[in-house]
């Protein structure tokens, strides 16, 4: 999951001049939109992960050199830091909607499993952003991690929410500790993306095996 950079990485302000200097062929910057630039850096990193994935390789996918690429993005670091957010914000986003369609007369139960089951279903079926997330955090730079910290923490709160109302309303498994099934859920969602085959394996039937795997029904 994590092949060798093709090309270098370029950092410098000189190589970035050089690479810019280069253009002339290549479609106009401003031709190229952000949110594709986005697009093709999040299913890079997704499938090669951060340090397999050179701004070289993003520039090639969307049709231009790599220097132009300094016109939406600062560095490598910035434009990663931006496709690990969105992947956060998507899974968020699908975790809360959920949620607000089972509403307050779900149980508790129903409403981890469909927890469970939205961020699977964004895992595996509809966000390169959210995967890329998963397959690049603990590999990119500290400046990628800090920056994300926020966002990371408003996400896991949820969780913990959903969590901590499963141990007061006695939920959990004897003497289990609610930070530790927290993380063992997202761990094990997480993870899957290491074996999931989305055409074998069905995000509403894993949320039901694992939300009964820590859960009481009550």
């Amino acid at each position: 999951m994590s092949p060798c950079c093709e090309y270098p990485m370029t950092d410098s302000l000189s190589d970035r001049s050089a690479l810019a200097a280069t253009d002339e062929s290549a479609p106009k910057r401003a031709d190229v939109s952000r949110q594709q630039i986005l697009t093709v850096a999040a299913t890079l990193f997704c499938a090669r992960g951060y340090a397999g994935t050179s701004l070289r390789d993003i520039g090639a996918a969307v049709g231009m050199k790599a220097g132009s690429l300094y016109y939406h993005f600062a560095s490598k670091e910035e434009l990663a830091a931006e496709v690990l957010r969105i992947g956060v914000e998507r899974v968020h986003q699908a975790v809360e909607a959920r949620l607000r369609t089972l509403g307050e007369s779900a149980s508790l139960r129903g409403k981890i499993e469909g927890a469970i089951a939205a961020h699977l279903e964004t895992l595996w079926l509809e966000s390169d952003f959210t995967s890329a997330h998963i397959r690049c955090i603990h590999t990119a730079p500290p400046s990628v991690r800090n920056s994300l910290h926020q966002v990371r923490r408003d996400y896991e709160t949820v969780w913990r929410n959903l969590i901590g109302e499963a141990a007061r309303a006695s939920l959990l498994p004897p003497e289990a500790e609610p930070t530790a099934v927290r993380l063992a859920i997202l761990g094990a969602l997480n993870w899957s993306l290491e074996w999931s085959d989305p055409g074998r394996h069905k995000p509403e039937e894993f949320a039901r095996t694992l939300a009964a795997s820590f859960i009481r029904e009550g």
